[in-house]
């Protein structure tokens, strides 16, 4: 495998960071901007990077802020929620793509990722396709029980204790990593009320999108179900969507939320077999 390329991005709040890019062997046939999923740094995703490159797509791997190659740690002095991911962070790295000239046709991310995905993509005017895996709506009411009422406990607590620590331990309680406590803050408001709010007025404008729509759903996956992909789905009426599940025959390990990532080949595949 031949090792990525990284271009740094420096976003308008002076926030560092480096995408990693994984070019194929022959002329790209799609340049892909992949989103990670809460907590998870860029490189984690490398694995499935090289196995959609082997078919031909370009992949840039975006860094959170917080994470990997971050210039910031979230803690009570560095705070942050989804405003700075999405009007700073995200439009430098899509800016740092352009310069380096590589234009993203396809969109996709993992878990909170395909969340952020769908609210960047009436952004990207050059914009083909939309690629979400083990992602779906945070809803409380989009789970089944008895997941359905246990998680608003969890929209209270989380926010509280990052709020009381300056931000969320998440490595300690056994959920993403060092988290900013705006970040939990407007991850939980979406768990409660359903609705994504930043940018102003993006819901509408993900109703307008007319993409090629892949989402994959893994088989023992809680966190992002069925029916949560079918919440956030909906929010892209106009879309031309496809559905895929993946169990643990299909993938080679066990079909969790995070466990693919290890061995991401049948995800690759699934994703480029319905390939508009």
């Amino acid at each position: 495998m031949s090792e990525p390329h990284t271009l740094d991005i420096t976003s308008t709040d002076g926030h560092q960071f480096q995408l990693l890019h994984v070019a194929p062997a022959q002329p790209a046939v799609a340049q892909l901007l992949w989103l990670p999923a809460l907590g998870v740094a860029a490189r984690h995703y490398l694995p499935l990077a090289h196995a959609l490159a082997k078919h031909g797509c370009a992949v840039s791997l975006h860094e959170w802020r917080g994470h990997g190659s971050s210039s910031l740690r979230a803690q009570r002095q560095h705070n942050w929620g989804f405003s700075q991911l999405l009007h700073a962070d995200l439009p430098a790295a899509v800016n740092g793509l352009h310069a380096a000239g590589i234009h993203i046709d396809t969109l996709g991310g993992h878990s909170l990722g395909g969340q952020l995905s769908c609210c960047l993509a009436p952004s990207l005017p050059l914009l083909k396709r939309l690629w979400l895996v083990a992602s779906g709506s945070p809803h409380w009411r989009s789970f089944a029980p008895p997941q359905r009422y246990s998680l608003p406990l969890a929209y209270t607590a989380l926010p509280a204790i990052a709020w009381l620590r300056g931000h969320l331990p998440g490595k300690q309680l056994g959920f993403g990593g060092r988290e900013a406590r705006g970040l939990i803050a407007d991850w939980a408001r979406v768990g409660r009320y359903g609705h994504y709010r930043l940018p102003a007025g993006v819901e509408q404008q993900m109703a307008g999108l007319q993409l090629a729509c892949h989402g994959i759903t893994l088989a023992e996956d809680w966190l992002a179900p069925d029916s949560s992909l079918d919440a956030l789905l909906a929010k892209l009426p106009a879309c031309d969507h496809q559905r895929s599940t993946l169990d643990a025959p299909a993938l080679g390990v066990k079909a969790d939320h995070f466990a693919w990532m290890r061995q991401p080949t049948a995800v690759a595949d699934t994703l480029l077999r319905i390939f508009p």
